[in-house]
């Protein structure tokens, strides 16, 4: 008799679990936002010419750099921390009832993110995940932030080569939640993808159990 897969739930974050953009937040908060709209300013034609050179993580890397570097790294991550209690009580009622019906699955969950891991890892620890996979800063050896990404932006391919990384040579039945083209990978590696809609609106399909595909055009986050 075959043993039964393991369940593995992956969601994305910005525009599946909550909301909006999370990264503009967090930044506001970490610089105040006078200094980050000043900075997001400044760092425009520089964000221009990354996006030009290397789409969104380029214009990211852009904004990084202008945004959080020589920021002490435990500062930033204190910020996180309490971002991450706000994000916490703005999950989609939708996505929290899946996040549920996951559990009592016995599913593993695994949020998949664009985001920073300063505030989706303490998040994570929140709301129940088990592991998270989310973009990471570079600390310099001073203590204090670089402004470069460590690693990789988890973006569209990203996102399916890292989760796969996680899980291993072991075969699992995936269930994926996104809302943009930057999902697409990590939703089509799934058995059971979600896509969420232009309104946020998940899908509900007819029999219990979340395994239906939405199909409305969405609209595209980086997260």
């Amino acid at each position: 008799m075959t043993a039964p897969r393991e369940g593995v739930a992956a969601f994305d974050f910005d525009g599946t679990l909550v909301p909006g953009d999370s990264l503009p937040r967090y930044l506001a908060r970490l610089l105040g936002r006078r200094r980050f709209a000043s900075t997001l300013s400044a760092c425009s034609p520089a964000m221009l010419a990354g996006y030009r050179s290397s789409g969104r993580d380029g214009a990211k890397a852009a904004l990084l750099m202008r945004a959080v570097a020589g920021v002490e790294a435990a500062r930033a991550a204190e910020v996180g921390e309490s971002l991450s209690r706000v994000l916490a009580r703005e999950v989609r009622p939708a996505m929290a009832e899946r996040l549920v019906w996951h559990r009592d699955q016995g599913h593993r969950l695994v949020l998949v993110s664009a985001s920073l891991g300063l505030y989706l890892q303490p998040f994570g620890r929140l709301t129940g995940f088990d592991e998270v996979i989310a973009t990471a800063l570079e600390v310099g050896p001073d203590g204090l932030l670089t402004g470069r990404i460590h690693g990789a932006n988890v973006r569209a391919a990203q996102k399916a080569v890292l989760l796969k990384e996680l899980l291993g040579a072991d075969p699992v039945t995936v269930w994926a939640y996104g809302d943009s083209r930057g999902d697409r990978e990590l939703l089509a590696m799934a058995d059971h993808p979600t896509l969420l809609g232009r309104r946020r609106r998940l899908h509900r399909p007819s029999r219990p159990g979340p395994d239906s595909q939405a199909a409305i055009r969405p609209q595209w986050t980086d997260g």
